[in-house]
């Protein structure tokens, strides 16, 4: 599974951090952009992934290893415990592999978690965060944040009720649209450094960085794993 601390190279980092720099100086919007590795624990691939390997193994001991009644004249074969002992130990290893790659291999991760369940966690954390990094906790209110989570493959645009008083909000629906966007089609340098850059321009006019102005919050791109 991606990490956030591998998406982006020192180099393509420092570009995304100069770009919101750029950005704040033409507004008195304070732009945190934040990538996360997932949004959620998301259990129950485990468990799904290690019953269906559990049951492909049952039906694979039952048809290449079928037990027979015996014959007579024929003592060979193990006692029928030793093959349920051994069965039963090759049942709870498939079900562990199993449980083992649903939490590892990502792609199996999303084929059985529920796209409404990526989506619930990716807002909720999201919202989280925005209070968390006390990007809700400016001066001015004029706080925005841009959440990039990798293993669910989706992004949020949040920003404080001024911000969306200013720009309206199908202008942070669009750059959510432009930004999931551009991740898909592998840029995801260009596209957050544009996407910032865009809101710098678009906030510049309703939102004017005063003389006198602080910088809150740093200029850094934020990563969780």
């Amino acid at each position: 599974m991606q990490s956030a601390f591998n998406y982006l190279n020192e180099e393509q980092q420092q570009q995304v951090e100069q770009a919101v720099v750029d950005a704040e100086q033409q507004t008195s919007c304070e732009i945190v952009p934040v990538i996360a590795t997932s949004s959620g624990r998301y259990d129950r691939p485990e468990d799904v992934v290690g019953l269906w390997l559990t049951i492909i193994t049952a039906l694979c001991l039952w048809f290449f290893f079928p037990r027979n009644g015996g014959q007579a004249g024929d003592w060979g074969g193990m006692p029928v415990i030793v093959e349920l002992f051994l069965a039963a130990i090759l049942l709870a290893l498939a079900f562990i592999l199993g449980a083992i790659a649903g939490s590892r291999i990502g792609w199996l991760r999303r084929l059985f978690t529920p796209r409404l369940q990526m989506q619930d966690e990716v807002a909720a954390r999201a919202r989280e965060i925005f209070f968390d990094k006390r990007i809700h906790h400016t001066e001015g209110g004029t706080g925005i944040l841009i959440y990039i989570s990798l293993f669910e493959h989706m992004a949020v645009a949040l920003a404080d009720q001024s911000v969306i008083d200013k720009l309206g909000q199908p202008f942070l629906d669009q750059i959510c649209r432009k930004l999931t966007t551009g991740l898909h089609a592998g840029n995801p340098t260009a596209t957050l450094c544009e996407i910032i850059l865009e809101i710098g321009s678009q906030a510049s006019t309703p939102l004017p960085r005063a003389s006198d102005d602080q910088n809150e919050l740093h200029d850094a791109l934020v990563l969780i794993d």
